[in-house]
Protein backbone atom coordinates (compact mmCIF):
# COMPACT_ATOMS: atom_id res chain seq x y z
CA UNK A 1 0.00 0.00 0.00
CA UNK A 2 1.52 3.41 -0.89
CA UNK A 3 0.77 6.48 1.06
CA UNK A 4 2.57 9.94 2.18
CA UNK A 5 3.85 10.07 5.75
CA UNK A 6 3.92 14.05 6.97
CA UNK A 7 6.26 14.22 10.93
CA UNK A 8 4.92 17.65 12.58
CA UNK A 9 5.65 18.73 16.04
CA UNK A 10 4.30 21.22 18.60
CA UNK A 11 5.13 22.18 22.19
CA UNK A 12 2.50 22.27 25.37
CA UNK A 13 2.82 24.65 28.09
CA UNK A 14 5.12 23.18 30.43
CA UNK A 15 2.69 22.47 33.35
CA UNK A 16 2.15 19.11 34.66
CA UNK A 17 -1.49 19.11 34.92
CA UNK A 18 -2.17 20.34 31.73
CA UNK A 19 0.09 17.94 29.76
CA UNK A 20 -1.86 14.94 31.42
CA UNK A 21 -5.08 17.02 30.61
CA UNK A 22 -4.13 17.23 27.39
CA UNK A 23 -3.51 13.23 27.54
CA UNK A 24 -6.91 13.10 28.65
CA UNK A 25 -8.31 14.43 25.75
CA UNK A 26 -6.70 12.58 23.35
CA UNK A 27 -8.12 9.01 24.55
CA UNK A 28 -9.92 7.43 22.32
CA UNK A 29 -13.23 7.43 24.51
CA UNK A 30 -12.49 11.67 24.75
CA UNK A 31 -11.91 12.20 21.32
CA UNK A 32 -14.42 14.08 19.41
CA UNK A 33 -15.41 11.98 16.71
CA UNK A 34 -16.53 15.09 14.20
CA UNK A 35 -12.16 15.24 14.21
CA UNK A 36 -11.53 11.62 13.16
CA UNK A 37 -14.40 12.22 10.55
CA UNK A 38 -12.59 15.15 9.05
CA UNK A 39 -9.37 13.70 9.12
CA UNK A 40 -10.51 10.69 7.21
CA UNK A 41 -13.08 13.14 4.88
CA UNK A 42 -9.07 15.32 3.76
CA UNK A 43 -6.91 12.36 2.93
CA UNK A 44 -5.81 11.39 6.22
CA UNK A 45 -5.35 7.23 6.86
CA UNK A 46 -3.98 6.81 10.33
CA UNK A 47 -2.07 9.93 12.87
CA UNK A 48 -0.05 8.68 15.77
CA UNK A 49 0.83 11.48 18.36
CA UNK A 50 4.03 11.00 20.78
CA UNK A 51 4.61 12.98 24.15
CA UNK A 52 7.93 13.53 25.58
CA UNK A 53 7.81 16.13 28.21
CA UNK A 54 6.11 19.48 26.89
CA UNK A 55 7.21 18.36 23.25
CA UNK A 56 4.47 16.37 20.80
CA UNK A 57 5.45 14.43 17.31
CA UNK A 58 2.88 13.48 15.34
CA UNK A 59 3.38 11.26 12.46
CA UNK A 60 0.40 11.33 9.86
CA UNK A 61 -0.43 8.84 6.99
CA UNK A 62 -2.01 9.87 4.17
CA UNK A 63 -3.15 9.40 0.53
CA UNK A 64 -0.50 9.01 -2.19
CA UNK A 65 -2.15 12.21 -3.79
CA UNK A 66 -2.51 14.44 -0.27
CA UNK A 67 -2.06 17.78 -0.94
CA UNK A 68 -0.95 19.28 1.86
CA UNK A 69 -1.55 22.61 1.81
CA UNK A 70 -5.36 21.97 0.41
CA UNK A 71 -6.24 19.14 2.74
CA UNK A 72 -5.32 21.57 5.65
CA UNK A 73 -7.45 24.38 4.37
CA UNK A 74 -10.31 22.09 3.79
CA UNK A 75 -10.10 20.21 7.68
CA UNK A 76 -9.80 23.78 8.89
CA UNK A 77 -13.92 24.33 7.68
CA UNK A 78 -14.98 20.37 8.88
CA UNK A 79 -17.80 20.47 11.41
CA UNK A 80 -16.24 21.57 14.99
CA UNK A 81 -12.69 21.67 13.68
CA UNK A 82 -12.30 25.53 14.93
CA UNK A 83 -14.20 24.62 18.40
CA UNK A 84 -11.39 21.72 18.47
CA UNK A 85 -8.66 23.59 17.62
CA UNK A 86 -9.97 26.69 20.42
CA UNK A 87 -10.38 23.72 23.36
CA UNK A 88 -6.91 21.98 23.07
CA UNK A 89 -4.89 25.43 22.65
CA UNK A 90 -5.28 25.89 26.14
CA UNK A 91 -2.81 23.45 26.56
CA UNK A 92 -0.48 24.47 23.33
CA UNK A 93 2.02 27.23 23.09
CA UNK A 94 -0.38 28.56 20.69
CA UNK A 95 -3.76 31.17 20.10
CA UNK A 96 -6.83 29.92 20.40
CA UNK A 97 -7.44 31.31 16.84
CA UNK A 98 -4.73 29.39 15.51
CA UNK A 99 -6.09 26.39 13.48
CA UNK A 100 -3.89 23.02 13.31
CA UNK A 101 -1.97 23.74 10.17
CA UNK A 102 -0.69 26.89 11.89
CA UNK A 103 -0.03 24.86 15.35
CA UNK A 104 1.37 22.11 13.95
CA UNK A 105 5.34 22.69 12.11
CA UNK A 106 6.18 20.07 9.38
CA UNK A 107 9.86 18.28 10.13
CA UNK A 108 11.81 17.79 7.33
CA UNK A 109 13.26 14.12 7.81
CA UNK A 110 17.13 14.31 7.63
CA UNK A 111 17.95 10.27 7.98
CA UNK A 112 15.91 7.11 6.89
CA UNK A 113 17.59 3.75 7.46
CA UNK A 114 16.41 2.36 3.99
CA UNK A 115 16.28 5.85 1.97
CA UNK A 116 13.61 5.85 -1.14
CA UNK A 117 14.14 9.34 -1.89
CA UNK A 118 15.11 12.66 -0.94
CA UNK A 119 11.92 15.15 -0.19
CA UNK A 120 10.84 18.23 1.55
CA UNK A 121 8.51 18.22 4.13
CA UNK A 122 5.25 19.72 2.84
CA UNK A 123 5.59 17.23 -0.30
CA UNK A 124 5.77 14.59 2.73
CA UNK A 125 7.45 11.51 2.68
CA UNK A 126 6.59 8.67 -0.20
CA UNK A 127 6.33 5.19 1.68
CA UNK A 128 5.21 1.65 0.61
CA UNK A 129 4.02 -1.18 3.06
CA UNK A 130 5.07 -4.20 1.44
Amino acid sequence: MKFKRYCKTLLLENDPSLIEAYREVHKPENTWPEITQGMKEVGILDMEIYIFQNRLFMIMDTVPDFDHDQAMKELAQKPRQAEWEAYVSRFQLTTSEATADEKWVLMDRIYELNPQQTCLAIDGQPKQID
